[in-house]
């Protein structure tokens, strides 16, 4: 692990060495997690791709901003300030030719620095992430369900003996490897609050959820999305719906995969179809992001 300072918070990220692809993967994680959970896909790809992993500021090994309270800070950490920090530390690493990779409220994230990026980014892969239909009295639930789940937490919890168990089966269709049970609960402790609320709170509301399919119908680059047949928190349906404003839909779903018996955390769950599927995406591209 490495840290570098990103608007004055440090970052932990990795990176693996250069390959003869001119291409760098970078991989986001979603709501509550870090970068760790990449790892299954990072140990098969970077033969062949460098790839860079980095926690979101105020999760897993980054830390917020020192000099903002918690009141004024859960105004800055919404998706367009994440895709802010992704531009700087895309800039201070000098890598110029990336595929952003997003899990769940990670591809919003992804989405959102592409379009804001649009020579660097050369495609966008989104997975368990959808989105775009607003259901207000659903979306009302989530929020308050969250809120509370974020402000009650307390720390102590990583110290319960069993609670990892419980973990392993959260949003999978099939128990995840213990440690993968233990790590879900200690990112879920380490999360800052600010951080923890501050995205919750943003990527929840109208304006957001309504803002995200006008960005992927305006990319230029190619998207595409893999979605859990089983995924309780993203259902394929809202995956299709998303993936329904780009160009590369074609009317038939052309840009999204279905990975079957699979939920939320497909990194996970099932590592080896989904980097199947990533493979697929990448040989269809040359190093411009042009396709072959």
């Amino acid at each position: 692990m490495q840290t570098i300072a990103i608007l004055g918070a440090p970052h932990a990220y990795d990176l693996t060495a250069p390959t003869a692809s001119k291409a760098t993967l970078v991989f986001i994680h979603g709501w509550l997690l870090s970068r760790s959970y990449w790892q299954p896909l990072i140990e098969q790809l970077s033969p062949d791709y460098q790839c860079l992993s980095y926690d979101l500021r105020g999760f897993g090994g980054s830390q917020p901003r020192p000099e903002a309270p918690l009141a004024q800070a859960v105004a800055g950490y919404g998706l367009t300030d994440y895709a802010n920090d992704l531009a700087l530390l895309l800039e201070q690493l000098q890598l110029e030719n990336v595929w952003l990779v997003g899990h769940s409220v990670g591809g919003s994230i992804a989405l959102c620095a592409a379009e804001q990026l649009p020579q660097q980014v050369k495609g966008v892969i989104c997975l368990n992430s959808g989105g775009g239909v607003y259901l207000k009295a659903e979306f009302d639930r989530f929020r308050a369900a969250g809120q509370q789940l974020v402000k009650l937490r307390p720390r102590w919890l990583g110290q319960v003996p069993w609670l990892d168990l419980l973990f392993t089966r959260v949003s999978v269709v099939q128990t995840i490897a213990r440690r993968w049970g233990r790590q879900r609960l200690l990112d879920f402790v380490a999360a800052q609050p600010e951080a923890a609320l501050g995205l919750l709170l943003d990527s929840t509301t109208e304006a957001e959820v309504h803002r995200l399919p006008q960005v992927v119908a305006r990319l230029k680059q190619p998207v595409y999305f893999i979605a859990g047949a089983q995924d309780p928190i993203m259902e394929p349906q809202y995956v299709r719906h998303l993936a329904s404003f780009h160009p590369l839909f074609k009317g038939c779903g052309a840009n999204v995969a279905e990975i079957a018996n699979c939920g939320h955390m497909a990194m996970l769950e099932q590592p080896t179809a989904v980097v199947a599927q990533l493979q697929a995406i990448l040989a269809q591209y040359d190093a411009s992001g042009v396709a072959r």
